[in-house]
């Protein structure tokens, strides 16, 4: 192999063929000379004996600890080392052997001031060959038994040596060459990688090299097992305690290794396949490796030879990935956007759909059928969403937020841009997951919602009032008016929220529907009772020129509301219209309470002087009456009879109140003008609210009845107008009739008799719902006249 080598000429120093060689200097060591230098010294000389000295022991010491060979070998003779010398072209010096026993070769050397030269220049070719170990390249088998050199046949001993490279300035690989007793090469060279430090192992772990460093972690746990059994660290445990944990310090490297890799695999936008089906080799050669072991126990601390389960360090890394993009997933402050959870949610469904797409179509096919690998990452994404979710949920969710996150769970994360994919239908079975969130928080966020729905509706209705207070009551803008009734935009308003919130509810759960509706309707019936309160305190001390009008328009607006609750939702509004009847009836009584105030002073005129000479006090009270009335006609049939009746009755018995009340008895000429005044009002006032769209006709003969007692001459005729009176208004009480009487200017005599008539005329007359005018006068004290 040197015959291409260029032979130096004479005048350049080398060593002579007596005088052994100096050590080889390495290319990447130039700056070392000082070997060369000491070629022209005597100390050369001594050197040289030094060396050959040094292996002569050496090799008598292999020789005596040589075990015997098997069957020809044992009397083969080791030859002595001077037969067969390095020549001057293939330098090389002695390398003492890692094994523990051939140690004791170079401690004999170290009493002669010599030796330290010796051992200085041993000690520089050690430090450049451990220097090479560690930058050497990893060499397979067919390679290192082609690198095996001349120079270890024509040695003789087994001694450790360099293969120069085509330069010749660099050193390959070690081997051994087998030798028989007799000192002479078998012929055959069985060439072996010298074992790798636990720090070489890790940089090839570093490299992702994982095939390679496992195979010579195999070799230092076998090596450490094989001893172990031999009990060769009875009395030093601790050596093989150093050696356990160099194994488990690799192995630990490469379940590491193996994490990153599972992480790495989903960060990078290109799939390293390569590294992916190395990574799935090594888990399967570990498995095979310790197939018939068993793993240790919980309290055993020694894992040196059993199974190290990277199979489970496979399954954890992914599931810990799938954590890890969740947890990466952007998510914005509450203060920088009110959708900050929807935006959340979108790029959740984005950035998880992309990913189980990416293994399904690239990952998958890295690895062999039983891991499952879909499989795998759908549970460990799917548990990852729910642990996020749940920790979304320890907030303080407004109604908004709630929504998203109940509408992600129940459409959103089962639809086809998520685990419904067409490309994943064949992988994921959805059936097989369990419930996205536990049943108890699942309910806890239901219950949530509904309680924010519940203040969603009430902000929202609160909201209605306060426009209504500030834009419309204070303001006193006029109504919308249609052809036929008062109307407002709160019934439509109304509904359209509920509609829509329905309808979004509907979306995730059917019974989120109902229960949308039920919370809309409880919260209804109590906003209706504060929103006529509001109303009424607004106007309480206010001239009343739009009171009316709105009233109206919120009267058929509710109703309009209910009639949308019955029809549009199907609602049950039992309860709803309760409260809407017991409104309505405020509202009756309200409108009643503004007209009293502005026709009370007016009626207290009647019957007067005044009141004899003209019909200005009955004009100026219907002329009030109609234009505070005229508003009620819009309102919806036949609310709009009930509200217009109650004014009708209003009006009749306020002017009989003030007609029955005590006075001077009446003349005879004057009681004709009484009854004729009388009876002509009757009529106007009849007509008046015939007009406005009353139907209450049977207030129209009581002030006729009244008129035709005062009036009439004849007794017997009296006593027949007061029979019809009866007999038309039941609730007429004997008090009543005496104090007409006693206007009429009957004596008490004559007022007990007709009164006694009556008595049984009452007793037999039945009352008529709703049809109550006397029962409502207060009967005046009368003061009779002996």
């Amino acid at each position: 192999m040197d015959e291409n080598k260029e032979i130096p000429e004479p005048n350049e120093k080398m060593a002579s063929p007596s005088e052994p060689a100096s050590p080889v200097k390495s290319s990447e060591d130039e700056e070392i000379d000082s070997v060369s230098e000491l070629n022209s010294s005597p100390l050369d000389n001594l050197e040289a004996k030094s060396n050959e000295s040094t292996f002569k022991r050496m090799l008598s010491f292999r020789r005596n600890k040589q075990s015997p060979a098997k069957g020809k070998d044992e009397n083969k003779e080791i030859p002595e080392p001077s037969e067969k010398m390095a020549s001057p072209s293939k330098p090389a010096s002695p390398v003492k052997s890692i094994k523990d026993e051939e140690i004791d070769s170079v401690s004999e050397l170290n009493s002669s001031p010599l030796d330290n030269l010796e051992a200085k220049s041993n000690e520089s070719t050690f430090k450049r060959m451990l220097s090479f170990r560690r930058n050497k390249p990893i060499l397979d088998k067919d390679k290192a038994s082609e690198d095996s050199g001349t120079l270890r046949k024509k040695k003789g001993f087994p001694l450790k040596g360099f293969k120069k490279n085509e330069e010749g300035s660099s050193a390959k690989n070690m081997t051994n060459t087998s030798v028989d007793k007799s000192g002479e090469n078998t012929g055959t060279e069985s060439l072996q990688r010298e074992p790798l430090s636990v720090m070489e192992i890790n940089e090839l772990i570093q490299k992702k090299q994982l095939l390679e460093a496992f195979a010579s972690i195999r070799c230092l746990e076998n090596e450490a097992v094989t001893e172990k059994e031999a009990k060769k660290y009875e009395d030093n445990p601790t050596e093989y305690a150093r050696k356990a944990k160099d194994v488990d310090l690799l192995c630990n490297s490469i379940a590491n290794s193996i994490k990153s890799i599972v992480e790495e695999t989903l960060d990078q936008s290109d799939i390293d396949e390569s590294l992916l089906t190395s990574m799935v080799t090594l888990i399967a050669k570990e498995e095979e490796a310790h197939v018939d072991v068993q793993s240790p126990g919980s309290s055993e601390s020694d894992c040196v030879g059993r199974p190290r389960k990277w199979r489970d360090v496979w399954k954890e890394a992914v599931r810990g990935s799938a954590e890890k993009r969740v947890h990466n997933v952007p998510i914005s402050l509450k203060e920088d956007n009110d959708s900050w959870l929807a935006i959340h949610l979108g790029f959740l469904r984005k950035y998880v759909s992309e990913d189980l797409l990416k293994i399904k179509q690239s990952v998958q096919k890295c690895y062999p059928d039983d891991y499952k690998v879909c499989g795998r990452y759908m549970e460990s994404f799917h548990g990852a969403i729910s642990s996020h979710l749940q920790h979304l949920l320890q907030r303080p969710l407004e109604f908004s937020e709630l929504y998203a996150l109940l509408n992600w769970v129940v459409n959103t994360y089962y639809s086809e841009t998520l685990l419904g994919h067409p490309d994943l239908q064949a992988e994921v079975k959805i059936e097989n997951l369990p419930q996205l969130l536990p049943s108890e928080t699942w309910d806890k966020l239901k219950k949530n919602y509904r309680d924010s729905l519940a203040v969603k509706i009430k902000s929202y209705l609160e909201n209605i009032l306060m426009l209504e207070t500030t834009k419309k009551w204070k303001e006193e803008n006029q109504p919308e008016t249609s052809q036929t009734e008062y109307d407002s935009s709160l019934s439509l308003d109304i509904q359209t929220f509920i509609g829509q919130h329905k309808k979004e509810s509907g979306k995730i759960l059917e019974s989120l529907e109902t229960v949308t509706l039920e919370i809309s309707i409880r919260e209804l019936r109590k906003f209706i009772p504060r929103f006529r309160k509001a109303f009424v305190e607004c106007y309480k001390e206010r001239e009343a020129l739009l009171f009316v009008p709105y009233l109206v328009a919120y009267v058929n607006s509710f109703r309009d509301l209910m009639r949308g609750l019955q029809t549009t939702f199907n609602a049950d509004t039992k309860e709803l219209e309760n409260v809407l009847t017991d409104v309505t009836m405020s509202f009756r009584k309200e409108v009643l309470d503004k007209l009293k105030q502005k026709t009370q002073p007016l009626f207290k005129k009647i019957l007067t002087s005044a009141w004899m000479l003209n019909s200005e006090i009955l004009d100026s009270v219907m002329s009030t009456t109609v234009q505070f009335c005229q508003h009620l006609k819009h309102l919806e049939q036949p609310v709009d009879k009930d509200f217009l009746g109650d004014a009708h009755k209003y009006v009749v018995r306020e002017y009989i109140t003030q007609a029955i009340k005590p006075r001077k008895r009446l003349k005879r000429a004057k009681r004709e003008k009484v009854g004729k005044k009388m009876n002509e009002e009757a009529t106007v006032i009849h007509n008046s609210f015939k007009d406005l769209g009353s139907d209450a006709d049977w207030l129209s003969s009581a002030i006729h009845h009244i008129a035709n007692i005062i009036s009439e001459k004849k007794r017997d005729k009296i006593k027949e107008y007061i029979e019809e009176m009866c007999q038309a208004y039941p609730d007429v009480r004997k008090e009543h009739i005496e104090a007409v009487l006693t206007l009429r200017g009957l004596y008490r005599n004559k007022k007990k008799s007709i009164i006694r008539k009556t008595d049984k005329l009452q007793e037999n007359a039945e009352s008529v719902a709703d049809r109550t005018l006397f029962a409502e006068i207060d009967t005046p004290t009368v003061i009779t006249c002996l």
